[in-house]
């Protein structure tokens, strides 16, 4: 089985629980990683090169998932758009891209640890988590924990991840920490506005992007 591990700082406690489950059960044998941005790691679960892996929203939206996700209840501080001359794509990202075109943001899209380095230099920026909960009041769901068989697995990693808060053991911290260049507390700070939950709220914010999505690529198409 290949798991597509990407190494965000976002998906740090889910990481923190996998080790742990597939230590305790028989898919310890099994798994194997993946490891690359969000962006390639879609096209390799798409071409199948990939069983299972937290899929841009944008590109989930016909595959078989779980209730977890990557979720922005306000703002998020890894997705933002930086002012720039020209507006500039993030090649790592595919949804963030989209959401801002749909919010009609200009500038540079940055996501991930780059851009929550960005934002601790508390340099100009917009949070697009923030401004689309600011417009519809709704949460944003940036991935969702896809998978194209096993769901029985998926189901118990959901329930499981979900149902106790995960702490992080000091070492993994100390290496995240070098890894991004990001502070313990800034990490642990960052995490608090994360969430994993794909629940009803999320599920109306999620389907209100794929609305808001199918706008920008008819308009695009015209």
């Amino acid at each position: 089985m290949i798991f597509g591990k990407i190494e965000y700082l976002n998906l740090l406690p889910f990481h923190v629980f996998m080790k742990r489950f597939t230590k305790s059960s028989q898919q310890s044998m099994s798994m194997h990683y993946y490891r690359d941005v969000p962006a390639k790691t879609n096209k390799k679960f798409i071409s199948k090169k990939v069983d299972a892996a937290f899929i841009s929203s944008i590109r989930a939206k016909r595959q078989k998932h779980v209730n977890l996700g990557i979720i922005a209840r306000k703002e998020v501080l890894s997705v933002l758009v930086v002012p720039s001359e020209n507006d500039v794509k993030d090649k790592e990202s595919e949804t963030s891209n989209v959401l801002a075109k749909i919010l009609n943001v200009q500038g540079e899209v940055l996501i991930g640890d780059k851009a929550l380095r960005y934002y601790l230099q508390e340099k100009p920026h917009t949070d697009l988590a923030k401004k689309w909960n600011e417009k519809h009041n709704l949460p944003f769901v940036f991935a969702l924990l896809c998978y194209h068989k096993d769901k029985a697995l998926y189901k118990k990693i959901e329930k499981n991840f979900l149902k106790r808060r995960v702490k992080i053991p000091r070492y993994i911290l100390d290496e995240a920490s070098k890894r991004t260049n990001v502070a313990h507390d800034d990490i642990l700070n960052y995490l608090k506005h994360i969430s994993y939950d794909v629940d009803n709220k999320a599920k109306k914010g999620l389907n209100k992007f794929y609305k808001e999505a199918k706008k920008v690529s008819v308009n695009n198409k015209r």
